[in-house]
């Protein structure tokens, strides 16, 4: 399951895609609690069900444990897989449609390379 989401995506692959993105920065690294279901979903304004429902998606996918009665906590190994399945997904999905807006806009490396905007 991809991390990243669009704005357009069900509000648990937001919730997923912003921690998830804090594994992969190492806002959360192995053995670091991630914030109480409540807690994210007070910060995030967001039902509880849902931000459990996009924890039990990383439980589910290996990246997270959940030591009962104390909280989710991330795994060894974690931000690599992350970091993987996210390229992985990137390459298949992703990119191909990237490419196309590349190639039908016109633009070439240096165009997407240069920080200013035309």
């Amino acid at each position: 399951m991809a991390v990243l989401s669009s704005d357009d995506s069900p509000v648990y692959l937001r919730l997923r895609a912003t921690i998830a993105a804090g594994i992969l920065r190492g806002d959360y690294g192995a053995g670091d609690q991630l914030p109480s279901v409540r807690a994210l979903a007070a910060e995030h304004g967001a039902n509880p069900l849902t931000v459990a429902k996009a924890y039990q998606s990383f439980q589910d996918d290996g990246y997270v444990e959940v030591r009962r009665g104390v909280g989710m906590f991330v795994l060894a190994g974690a931000a690599e897989r992350l970091r993987a399945a996210e390229r992985a997904d990137f390459v298949a999905h992703q990119w191909p449609r990237i490419h196309t807006w590349i190639d039908l806009l016109g633009l070439d490396a240096a165009d997407l390379l240069e920080p200013t905007a035309r």
